[in-house]
C-alpha cells in the first residue's frame, strides 16, 4: 500500500505518528526518568506542523492538447455521436458543435479537443473518411481571431 495515494493530511498524520513513536522509544531507552508521554505529544505536535511542509501532493501533469476542426458534419450528428467517433483514437476532452444563433440549427462543423497524440491519430484516420454519408474534413483548428468589432469595443 503506497502512502502517496492518500491525501496529504493522512500522510502527515502517519509520518508524525511514526516519528513520535521512534522518539518515544529512543528517549525511554536513553533516559527512563523523563516523562516520555509528554515528549511523544511534543513529537506529534511538531510532526503535524513540519511534515506537511515536507510532503507535497503530486502535481497533475499538464497534458498537451490539440483542438481539431471537424467540417462537413451531417446536420443530424450530435455531440455524443461525434465523441464516440473520436474516442476510438483516445480520450476526448470536449466536443462543441456550432449552431446558428438565430435558428438554433447545427451549422455542419464543430471542434473536438483531445490530447495531442490522440488528435494526430484521429486527424490522420478521420480526414476524408465517411461519417453518416458525409465526407469529414478534420484539421487542426486555428486560433480564434478577434473580429474588428471586438477590437473596437476593447479600446
Amino acid at each position: 500500500m503506497k502512502l502517496s495515494r492518500f491525501p496529504v493530511y493522512i500522510q502527515s498524520t502517519a509520518a508524525a505518528l511514526v516519528l513520535a513513536l521512534i522518539g518515544y522509544v529512543l528517549i525511554s531507552m536513553v533516559n527512563p526518568a523523563l516523562d516520555a508521554s509528554l515528549l511523544f505529544a511534543l513529537g506529534l505536535l511538531l510532526g503535524g506542523f513540519l511534515i506537511p511542509l515536507v510532503i507535497r501532493p503530486p502535481q497533475a501533469e499538464e497534458i498537451p492538447t490539440t483542438t481539431l476542426y471537424v467540417g462537413n458534419l451531417p446536420y443530424r450528428a450530435n455531440e455524443a455521436s461525434v465523441r464516440a467517433l473520436f474516442e476510438t483514437f483516445g480520450q476526448v476532452l470536449s466536443v462543441r458543435l456550432m449552431k446558428d444563433k438565430q435558428t438554433g440549427k447545427r451549422r455542419g462543423f464543430g471542434f473536438v479537443e483531445m490530447p495531442a497524440d490522440a488528435a494526430r491519430a484521429a486527424q490522420a484516420a478521420l480526414n476524408d473518411s465517411e461519417f453518416q454519408q458525409r465526407t469529414l474534413k478534420v484539421r487542426e483548428a486555428n486560433e480564434r481571431k478577434e473580429e474588428e468589432g471586438d477590437e473596437e469595443k476593447q479600446q
